[in-house]
């Protein structure tokens, strides 16, 4: 089992994820991967297997009007097989995840076709990576709009009009307000779509209330053999708030303790509910394991070492 963390590294200062210039500066893919270049040998360092690329690695690569930018992957042809080269000499399994911006199964065309785009190019970047086909760009079904079945369906249309690599790599995942497994499942029985399972999001919606363990045996069940299914992971925030918000009475505006959102992620994992989920899934079909944590590769480094102190026997099967 490898532990992947998102994009953004805490562990070292000065690392960035991307080339995050504005556009009168003439950002570049090729800056982007020298970046990642970076991270990756970061990465080898702390013996971190999984990572996910940010979305923005070649920045305004879809911009309708900028199409200076239109061309950025065949200009770093070279870089991008080099870059998949050193991830695969270190073992790293490679993903994106695109902005909640990118949604496939919207009834504005135009959205749409953007949103396919985006999910091609960034299919193709890991095809010129030379990646195999456990490195996914990794999807919500998107909106409800009028009906939950209308957008499945639609989902399942907007999927036909990927690109082969994107729909090989394109990968689904439940939410936590919209779309439960069952959902995703219907749409994989359509589609053949792979299927992650997010376990914060399956105890914050699961209008079918498929038990944990059912709901993540179907997902895993949904990757073709030979390919390890990987999962997200994540405890939710617990803390108090304090926000800010304006008196009725006098005008001014005043602190106010609010309650935690249990949808969001907490800054690290907590090491029992994972170790919890673990022994749940025993017996299952092997997968590696995304953390969703505000503290990124810090939060795990430190569940490594917690999983070492209260669950040693489990420590055999994880990277």
């Amino acid at each position: 089992m490898r532990l992947g963390f998102p994009v953004k590294v805490l562990g070292q200062a000065g690392l960035k994820e991307h080339d995050s210039r504005r556009w009168q500066n003439n950002p570049h893919l090729s800056v982007s991967l020298a970046y990642l270049r970076d991270i990756f040998e970061y990465l080898r360092r702390e013996r971190i297997a999984m990572y996910r690329i940010s979305s923005d690695l070649a920045p305004y690569l879809t911009h309708p009007e900028l199409t200076q930018f239109h061309g950025q992957i065949e200009e770093c042809a070279a870089e991008l097989a080099a870059v998949g080269q050193l991830a695969q000499e270190i073992g790293l399994r490679l993903s994106f995840h695109p902005s909640q911006y990118v949604v496939l199964n919207s009834p504005d065309e135009a959205l749409v076709a953007k949103s396919v785009l985006d999910v091609v190019t960034q299919a193709e970047i890991l095809e010129r990576m030379g990646l195999g086909d456990e490195a996914v760009v990794v999807l919500h079904v998107g909106g409800v709009y009028e009906s939950r079945e209308r957008a499945r369906e639609r989902f399942v249309l907007a999927f036909e009009r990927l690109s082969e690599p994107a729909r090989r790599r394109l990968a689904l995942e439940n939410d936590d307000t919209r779309f439960g497994v069952a959902d995703t499942l219907w749409i994989h029985h359509r589609t053949g779509v792979r299927l992650i399972f997010d376990n914060l999001h399956h105890h914050n919606f699961n209008p079918d209330f498929m038990p944990l363990r059912d709901a993540l045996a179907a997902c895993l069940a949904t990757w073709p053999a030979g390919v390890q299914p990987k999962v997200h992971f994540s405890s939710p925030r617990t803390e108090m708030r304090v926000a800010e918000q304006q008196d009725a009475e006098t005008g001014r505006r005043v602190q106010v303790l609010q309650a935690p959102i249990w949808t969001r992620h907490s800054d690290y994992i907590h090491p029992f509910e994972f170790i919890a989920f673990l022994r749940e899934a025993a017996g299952l079909r092997p997968f590696d394991v995304m953390l969703e944590a505000k503290g990124k590769d810090l939060a795990l480094l430190r569940l490594r070492a917690d999983v070492q102190r209260y669950a040693p026997d489990l420590v055999g099967g994880i990277e």
